[in-house]
């Protein structure tokens, strides 16, 4: 299996994983993107909570076993992303980035539509709460952003980190 460099960014339903992946993507040579976004069940196998709310914000509304495989299948034989970055070229370590709900940050941003009174209060917080303490305990390296900075000085910084972090991989393989 060839050397990869996988990323993940999680946070809060509408707070703007999505957005930061993409852009990133089109910055790293050799980068790839997996949105747990994409592996939602059919809403009809969605169950829903006493106040009628459908419960996308739980494990159980995905099918992670396809995007377990999905992952697998990516380490196995990572894909090359198309895009040129600044010269870079395929020698590049290849670059997953895995992007979705359960990898914790809060965003007070406003949402376009507005979710349903109570939704945001009464569903989608307490669930991430949930899901953030099961991930206090997992010795991962984790970086929480301020979900408050704009999408440009999220992207900087990210992008930055990731930068020297891809430095040292490359250090580390001559080195070997």
């Amino acid at each position: 299996m060839m050397n990869t460099f996988v990323i993940g960014i999680g946070g809060v339903t509408n707070g703007g994983k999505t957005t930061l992946a993409k852009n990133l993507q089109k910055h790293l040579p050799n980068c790839s993107v997996i949105s747990q976004d994409d592996f939602f069940k059919p809403e009809s196998e969605i169950e829903t909570d006493k106040n009628g709310f459908l419960q996308y914000d739980v494990l159980e509304a995905l099918n992670m076993e396809k995007m377990m495989s999905t992952i697998s299948g990516w380490m196995e034989s990572p894909k090359h992303s198309l895009v040129s970055t600044d010269g870079e070229n395929a020698e590049e370590i290849p670059i997953l980035i895995i992007e979705g709900f359960l990898l914790f940050n809060y965003n007070t941003r406003v949402y376009e539509p507005p979710d349903p009174p109570g939704y945001f209060d009464g569903h989608v917080w307490p669930m991430y709460l949930k899901h953030r303490r099961e991930m206090e305990d997992i010795t991962w390296e984790i970086v929480y952003l301020d979900g408050t900075k704009s999408e440009e000085d999220l992207f900087s910084q990210v992008y930055e980190d990731l930068r020297q972090e891809l430095t040292k991989q490359k250090c580390l393989q001559v080195t070997a």
